[in-house]
């Protein structure tokens, strides 16, 4: 028996071979409305079609999201799926039963709508592109099935450059001095940092907006997450012509790309990249810095200088070194000419991406590391500690916390001492708040001092003056001396805030706390309290962190 499975096995190899090759030679050519019925009955199986370009231009009828309903837009659904791009191409259409329940959703630049129910569906797929080891395998699986089980190859998901998890727009000149031949060399450029820079869903997200007399929104962040696609979408761009508007075009971008309606992603940095060909019509300085108030890195790229007989129509020569956050020659970036511009790509695509260095998007918010070191011991009692859990709650929930964001800690103290979450486990404010609220309650002794040498050794990876912040929470006398780990504490760059309630000497409060002694210690008679402390406490940590910042 198992003789004549191996030689079924090896007859639908060849099989596979030789029809996969008449599959391929038969490609049906669709236009861009054609829908999934007009295929044929679903019983034809798998069919490959092919998509002209520009599909995206015009809304099509979209029904579902992975499944789609049979009145659906083949290639529109082919482009929702990321199947195939723009630039249209091969497609694979796999027939499917009707259902219940096709979702909307919104992607690679289309919005597909519900339905509650559909006689007939289908997915959409990239072309399988095999060899012999594949098939094999294939038709292995396929041996193996349950009767009417269908084995599917589990595709490849595109994450895009885990390393560059920014939302970056790009802002480039599409003015008359700039001239159509430039303005094309100018594309071409930014495709080539599109592809350097990997755009996709867990990578760096690009928008794009023109500079003219008036800004233009090209696409959104939530446009394109296949690198095609954004590659093809800057090729098709249209030169418009006009004055330099720069300034208008980076208060245009700030206030409407970094949205979340727009696909900005809630603790991603935000990065804005402004192209200028000799120099702007309108002053960038203004808009720039209200740009990095709203927490955005702007760099400047300016592409070749005036010539002298210019000189005198530049409004200002500097303009370039006073748009950006600080004048180090990192934000800004002068290229001389957009001929031979493709040693440039890689330098400014790591610039783009370097998170460390991206100081203007930093804030007191998105950028520290807060452990609570909170007292467990008998004389706090369940309830109050709850209390003090509730009050660590409301300042993490006040933080920007994500995996690029501010970063939250937890350890439990009595004589022991008990880490209950380090600095990476929760990538959110709602996570890290609710594991705030969980901490059970140990109960027993005080020994603070040990539990701020535990916590300066064992959670604090980095010694970053400004960044790193240490809440001690007790309602007691300390069993052994806080002085000496408090000083070791603060000699690492981790600013001690000291919250006592209740019985709290004033004593160990003051030897603890960072200096000024004054804006690090806190009180509060009753444990009920506490709340009306953590504005005060936020505004401590932003003095601290912009003084160091």
């Amino acid at each position: 028996m198992s003789l004549l499975i191996a030689i079924g096995v090896f007859y639908a190899i060849s099989s596979s071979s030789s029809s996969s090759s008449s599959e391929s030679s038969a490609t049906r050519p669709l236009s861009c409305s054609a829908r999934g019925a007009d295929l044929g009955p679903a019983a034809d199986g798998a069919v490959l079609v092919s998509c002209p370009p520009d599909c995206g231009r015009r809304p099509l009828p979209v029904f579902g999201a992975d499944v789609y309903a049979d009145i659906s837009s083949v290639c529109g659904a082919a482009l929702h799926s990321g199947a195939a791009g723009r630039a249209g191409g091969e497609v694979r259409v796999e027939r499917l039963p009707g259902r219940h329940g096709y979702v909307r959703s919104f992607a690679n630049g289309v919005q597909s709508r519900a339905l509650s129910t559909w006689s007939a569906s289908f997915r959409v797929s990239e072309p399988e592109k095999e060899g012999p080891q594949e098939l094999m395998q294939d038709s292995a699986a396929a041996a193996t099935a349950a009767p009417g089980e269908v084995k599917k190859k589990t595709p490849v998901k595109k994450v895009g450059n885990k390393d560059c998890q920014m939302d970056i727009a790009v802002v480039i000149d599409s003015s008359a001095n700039l001239g159509r031949r430039r303005f094309n060399l100018q594309k071409n450029f930014v495709t080539k940092l599109a592809a350097m820079l990997k755009v996709g869903v867990d990578g760096p997200r690009v928008g794009l907006v023109q500079a003219s007399d008036v800004p233009k929104t090209e696409f959104l962040l939530s446009n394109y997450t296949q690198p095609k696609d954004l590659q093809f979408a800057i090729k098709e761009l249209g030169h418009l012509g006009g004055e330099t508007n720069t300034g208008k075009a980076i208060t245009h971008t700030a206030e409407n790309l970094f949205t979340q309606q727009s696909g900005a992603r809630r603790g991603r940095p935000r990065v804005m990249l402004v192209l200028v060909d000799g120099w702007p019509s309108d002053d960038p300085e203004r808009a720039a810095a209200s740009a990095r108030e709203a927490g955005i890195n702007v760099f400047l790229a300016a592409v070749a200088k005036p010539v002298p007989d210019e000189l005198p129509a530049v409004p200002d020569l500097n303009f370039a070194k006073k748009a950006v956050c600080k004048d180090d020659g990192f934000f800004s970036y002068q290229i001389s000419s957009w001929f031979g511009t493709t040693k440039h790509v890689k330098p400014l695509a790591q610039r783009l991406c370097s998170l460390d260095a991206l100081q203007c998007s930093r804030t007191c918010l998105n950028s520290v590391n807060v452990v609570f070191l909170i007292d467990g011991s008998s004389s706090m009692g369940s309830p109050n500690f709850q209390l003090v859990l509730e009050f660590a709650a409301a300042i993490a929930g006040r933080l920007d916390v994500s995996e690029v964001g501010a970063h939250v800690g937890a350890v439990q103290f009595t004589y022991d001492q008990r880490l209950e979450f380090d600095l990476s486990e929760h990538a959110s404010k709602d996570a890290a708040a609710a594991a705030l609220r969980k901490i059970p309650y140990m109960s027993g002794g005080t020994a603070t001092g040990s539990a701020i040498t535990y916590a300066t050794r064992n959670v604090f990876r980095q010694a970053a003056a400004g960044r790193n912040f240490l809440i001690v929470v007790t309602d007691g006398q300390s069993y052994d001396n806080v002085g000496g780990p408090a000083l070791v504490a603060h000699n690492q760059g981790i600013t001690i805030t000291s919250v006592g309630v209740a019985w709290a000497p004033m004593d160990d409060l003051q030897v603890m706390a960072s200096a000024p002694k004054e804006k690090h210690i806190f009180f509060s008679r009753h444990f009920e309290g506490l709340q009306d402390l953590v504005e005060d406490i936020i505004r401590g940590i932003c003095h601290d962190f912009n003084a160091n910042n």
